[in-house]
């Protein structure tokens, strides 16, 4: 149990827990995760030449605590990448960050907004929905869109700025590859994230002209790896998808319009 993961869980509003105490909730959290993950798939579940609705999920915190937040929902017409659907609102993160298990943070508040899309605007409702973060590139193959796709029943993708590491896969490995432009020469090269057991557990991907700097795009649940590349570089005007993209900017403009950014 390391000093860093209880850092993080103490920094959380967790300070009043033992360090016995967020560990057995580790154990707990390990335990539910790999039954959720029983329920994930990483094929297609559907023909995703009829893709009309794309969504984005993001959550961003206010600067006044690390437990109030705005989760905001975004969905985009096919191919058009306009706004059809925007649903961002304040929430209160009472479970604590502790790394590898921020779906339990997160997800319950992201599920809620799903929920709401699909109460009041069925017709917007989001075919697949893409999330910033990881799906099964994560320790235990159940990141946070793994776990956000399973708990809502929506095909998601994982789309990560950061890189993640992984069976083998060393940041200081991957690092320098993924600035050397002879291993993306053009929009849409790829880079196959294989890890020492032989799995592939996500792409880089450049996915324009004007982005160099690759995003990993993993498999969240029920589609499979190459549909997932190729919806994220259909749906990018710059170098994180559109959808990821307006979640972000719209959660942050919501907290400075209340002023809490």
């Amino acid at each position: 149990y390391s000093f860093c993961t209880l850092l993080s869980a103490l920094r959380s509003g967790w300070a009043m827990h033992s360090p016995e105490e967020l560990e057995q909730l580790q154990e707990e959290w390990k335990a539910e995760q790999l039954l959720l993950k029983e329920k994930l798939s990483e094929e297609d579940h559907r023909d995703w030449s009829t893709l009309k609705k794309v969504g984005g999920i993001d959550i961003s915190f206010s600067k006044e605590s690390e437990e109030d937040a705005c989760v905001t929902l975004v969905v985009l017409n096919y191919p058009e990448l306009d706004v059809a659907y925007e649903d961002s609102t304040m929430v209160k993160l009472n479970v604590p960050y502790i790394p590898g298990f921020l779906g339990f943070r997160e997800v319950p508040h992201m599920k809620r907004v799903i929920d709401r899309v699909r109460e009041v605007s069925p017709e917007n409702t989001p075919e697949v929905i893409m999330v910033d973060g990881n799906g099964v590139l994560h320790h235990r193959g159940f990141g946070s869109a793994s776990h956000l796709g399973v708990e809502a029943g929506v095909p998601t993708i994982g789309v990560a700025k950061k890189y993640f590491e992984v069976d083998g896969l060393l940041a200081a490995t991957i690092k320098p590859l993924m600035h050397d432009p002879k291993m993306f020469p053009k929009p849409h090269s790829t880079y196959p994230l294989v890890g020492e057991s032989g799995r592939t557990w996500g792409m880089a991907v450049r996915t324009t002209a004007d982005s160099t700097n690759p995003v990993f795009v993993s498999v969240g649940t029920h589609i499979a790896l190459a549909s997932a590349v190729s919806i994220v570089c259909r749906t990018s005007r710059v170098r994180v998808p559109e959808a990821v993209r307006q979640a972000d900017l719209r959660s942050r403009e919501y907290l400075r319009a209340r002023g809490l950014l």
